[in-house]
């Protein structure tokens, strides 16, 4: 949600097949080569100037992610704002509405320290907007009332909480107009008013507490993933809500800040709400999507029913989203199959057409991909878990395959049916891919996330081991070649799956994923303190001598003896999230005992692989990994290591073919 800051835990050369039983009789095609797929895509993030008139968007620099624009009327004339060569640019990308500047955000070497940055698309001029290095920021407000200004906040002064600025982006002129010294975060209005802080209670509820010091509203724990605002109408009238007060699944609602009042815009039986696409100047909600296992956009502003009809008939697959410019005359519009790489289109309203910008990947356009199907699988309790199954090509539905089980991180996140290039990569390969929403997921309605609270290691993992069971039973996966594989809390799933469950998988692969729970609650950013009542009730205390012993009986580390299962494990060595102790603990202790392990470092890495290089380095020595115990079809490393800062620290023998 929006302003709410929270913190996920949250992740060619020629081709030859292993010898493996798996492998008989299995008629794959050429294989993708990984640096198709795992290189940035060739544009992403695509977004429309105010005035309608430009799109701003990353595309690479020399493999490099980074900052380009064009005119909406002519794509083709696009050209690079930014040259930065060292790693991708974050993500995110904010117009101001001055027309004029698009801002973006840079960090160094995965330290999380976002530093924001403003560059003129006339000129090319850059200017810094927030101080560096050994700062984090992000965009708290835009608004039209102040076209050439906005509020950022940053943790310069207190590294646990964030201040509000005012910020002139042609001239990185900065003011403060909040000095926070206590919320996990601020909400401000469309006229850069502070209008509330948000004040984790110890119970992992949070009070909205206004700048006089007054209750504006209380959220229970129970409702405190679930509920949230979103933003203030540009009137000042009404606040818009995420809430599931009162309900389980979070529904739009509109308050009324006169009487205080509550009123249900739409709320779906299956899933929550995702936050809504807004008018860019009156702030009042357009459409939101509801994802179950398929995207549902309920249209709330009937003038834009017309609009949406003409969209989803022109797409490919579901619609990821949109953004429009102010008068709403042109839309930039994101249509995502799951077996084809994504497309951005542009949407003229007077015109009521819809005209291709840009394929995601052109490059994967003509390869054969394969669908990401959603399946409902039951838990052992009852609960329903919604999953996402991608199968090899050309094997039939009564064939069973080796397995991945892909796990997402957060855990307080969730898989989605999007274009996944793990799931191709791995399904082009001749696996079966399952990514499973277990219990704590998000989307699925407070009861759902709350059945996570104290089940890491728990109900979280026998969700994971129900589905593996399920895709036995069902002959889509052979019970004895599945692997585990996840990056975050899907990395600490990958150590409980080798730990907790160690007859249950062929191999496993662990990406920067937590082994000692009590280490890992120690050892949080400063800016996460404000947050720390929610990881307690959710996760376990690290406080008290009970929560500590309860800690230690789900961590992976506390039984490192039961490991037998061949394990990969890659870090970042500047992760701030799971820090590298994580990982040099559990690989310790296995040398300790004589227990095989190949564990790989990048000194130049955090939470996540951000250069291009050290993406496909890890991807290459993961798939000769996965090749070796479950016997899938693995291309050579061929350049794949060139300018990577890969570091074998333990078990470089343990790997086939990488030299």
């Amino acid at each position: 949600m929006k302003r709410i800051r929270r913190r996920e835990f949250i992740l060619s050369g020629s081709a030859l097949a292993l010898a493996h039983p798996a492998r008989a009789q299995l008629a794959l095609p050429d294989l993708i080569p990984r640096r198709l797929l795992f290189s940035a895509p060739d544009r992403t993030r695509v977004n429309i100037s105010p005035d309608g008139k430009l799109i701003a968007f990353l595309r690479p620099v020399d493999g490099v992610q980074n900052v380009w624009v064009a005119p909406l009327a002519d794509p083709g004339s696009e050209r690079a704002l930014t040259k930065i060569s060292d790693r991708d640019v974050n993500s995110q990308i904010v117009w101001p509405y001055d027309n004029r500047h698009v801002v973006y955000f840079r960090e160094q070497g995965g330290d999380e320290n976002w530093q924001a940055h403003a560059v003129d698309v006339t000129n090319g001029e850059i200017k810094p907007l927030t101080p560096g290095p050994g700062v984090t920021s992000y965009v708290q407000q835009t608004s039209v009332h102040f076209p050439g200004e906005l509020l950022v906040g940053h943790n310069a002064r207190d590294k646990r909480f964030f201040d509000v600025h005012r910020v002139n982006v042609a001239t990185g002129e900065s003011k403060l107009v909040y000095r926070n010294d206590r919320f996990a975060a601020l909400f401000t209005d469309p006229h850069f008013n502070v209008a509330f802080g948000f004040l984790y209670r110890p119970d992992g509820g949070y009070d909205l507490i206004k700048p006089d010091g007054t209750l504006f509203r209380r959220i229970e724990a129970d409702d405190a993933y679930t509920t949230g605002p979103i933003e203030f109408s540009d009137d000042g009238r009404t606040l818009y809500w995420l809430d599931s007060t009162n309900r389980d699944r979070s529904a739009l609602v509109a308050q009324d800040l006169a009487s205080g009042k509550f009123h249900v815009m739409s709320e779906d039986i299956y899933a929550d709400y995702g936050e809504p696409v807004l008018d860019p100047v009156t702030r009042v909600p357009i459409a939101a999507p509801a994802v179950y296992g398929h995207r549902r956009w309920e249209v709330l502003d009937p003038a834009a029913l017309p609009d949406l009809d003409i969209i989803k008939t022109s797409i490919q697959g579901e619609l990821g989203g949109f953004n429009l410019c102010n008068d709403r005359s042109h839309w930039v519009v994101y249509g995502e199959p799951t077996a084809k790489p994504g497309r951005f289109l542009h949407y003229d309203r007077a015109a009521g057409k819809v005209n291709l910008l840009f394929s995601s990947r052109p490059a994967l356009e003509k390869r054969t991909l394969m669908p990401m199907e959603p399946v409902v699988i039951p838990a052992r309790d009852g609960l329903k878990l919604v999953c996402y199954l991608t199968r090899p090509p050309h094997v039939g539905r009564d064939r069973a395959t080796p397995l991945v089980l892909l796990v997402h991180g957060g855990p307080w996140f969730r898989d989605y049916p999007d274009f996944n290039t793990t799931h191709q990569w791995l399904a082009n390969r001749g696996y079966s891919v399952l990514s499973v929403n277990y219990r704590g997921s998000l989307g699925f309605g407070k009861d759902f996330v709350n059945a996570g609270n104290h089940e890491w290691a728990g109900r979280m993992h026998n969700d994971l081991i129900d589905a593996v069971e399920w895709a036995t039973t069902e002959m889509i996966a052979v019970p004895s070649q599945v692997a585990i594989y996840g990056a975050s809390y899907g990395g600490y799933s990958a150590l409980v799956g080798v730990t907790f469950t160690p007859d249950r998988f062929a191999c496993a692969i662990d990406l920067f994923g937590i082994s000692n729970l009590v280490s890992f609650a120690k050892a949080i950013p400063p800016y996460w303190k404000p947050w720390e009542p929610v990881l307690k009730t959710r996760m376990g205390d690290v406080s008290t001598e009970e929560g500590r012993k309860f800690l230690e009986s789900r961590s992976p580390l506390t039984f490192v003896d039961r490991i037998q299962t061949p394990l990969l494990i890659g870090q970042g060595g500047n992760d701030v999230r799971v820090t590298a102790d994580e990982s040099d603990q559990i690989v310790a202790a296995m040398q300790k005992r004589h227990i095989p392990v190949t564990y790989v470092f990048y000194k130049d890495e955090g939470h996540g692989f951000r250069r291009v290089e050290n993406r496909l380095s890890f991807t290459a020595v993961a798939e000769a990994f996965l090749a070796k115990h479950l016997g899938g079809s693995v291309e050579s490393v061929g350049d794949d290591f060139k300018g990577s800062s890969i570091e074998f620290r333990a078990g470089r023998d343990l790997i086939p073919g990488i030299g």
